[in-house]
């Protein structure tokens, strides 16, 4: 193709501008009017895509569109670049109404069918929607199986904790018996020391019975 897609535009429409072509020919439908008679034209695209090769990039369409195995027509005229056509700067300024025109005159001069272009658009639209389900069933299966994941680590620190907490109980219990065992014996040993410092009270002045709550010694008589 020599020509740019706009210049063909421009011979083309100037072409269909000439009084005497008007003249024998009865005027074209609107642009608005074409597309949709187009769109209910087109055949269904078929059953969903299946990936044929993993997508390493899910932010990159062209690999869904590849993986997708959808491929560009024979004439070139894709959906992406009938969309480059409206943006470009030579009609993106111009009305809706003109701006369809536009394209369909260009597309009609290369010999582009727009049911192409349009079949070409269901195809990636259901591409996408098909990647958009895979994408969420693997987020599904990933969020369960997560989510399972977490009751059983949930249910081990639980286990742990109890077993952690038992722990803490018997070593808090073990404690509590030896206090009681402890002041059991402290209380023996009073007893035991008051004997002693009984017993000896009756020898000395002063106790040496530490703690010991003797009687005090017996006093001496007194001469006659």
């Amino acid at each position: 193709m020599s020509k740019k897609w706009y210049n063909l535009f421009v011979s083309v429409d100037e072409q269909s501008s000439r009084p005497e072509e008007s003249e024998a020919t009865p005027p074209p439908p609107s642009a608005a009017q074409a597309v949709a008679d187009i769109a209910r034209s087109v055949a269904p695209v078929g059953p969903p895509p299946s990936f044929a090769t993993p997508v390493t990039n899910p932010t990159s369409f062209a690999e869904i569109y590849q993986a997708a195995d959808i491929h560009p027509p024979a004439h070139g005229f894709t959906i992406e670049k009938v969309g480059d056509m409206l943006h470009s700067e030579h009609i993106r300024n111009l009305p809706r109404e003109v701006k369809k025109s536009s394209v369909l005159v260009t597309l009609e001069a290369v010999g582009a069918p727009i049911q192409d272009v349009v079949q070409d658009a269901m195809k990636r639209a259901q591409a996408l929607d098909t990647f958009e389900s895979v994408q969420e069933r693997a987020l599904n299966q990933l969020e369960a199986q997560k989510s399972q994941e977490n009751q059983e680590i949930q249910a081990e620190i639980d286990r742990v904790t109890a077993e952690q907490k038992a722990r803490i109980q018997a070593n808090s219990d073990t404690v509590a018996k030896e206090k009681e065992r402890f002041f059991a014996w402290r209380l023996k040993k009073q007893e035991e020391e008051q004997k002693i410092a009984d017993s000896v009270s009756y020898f000395v002045t002063e106790n040496p019975i530490a703690g010991a709550h003797a009687a005090p010694p017996a006093p001496t008589p007194k001469p006659e």
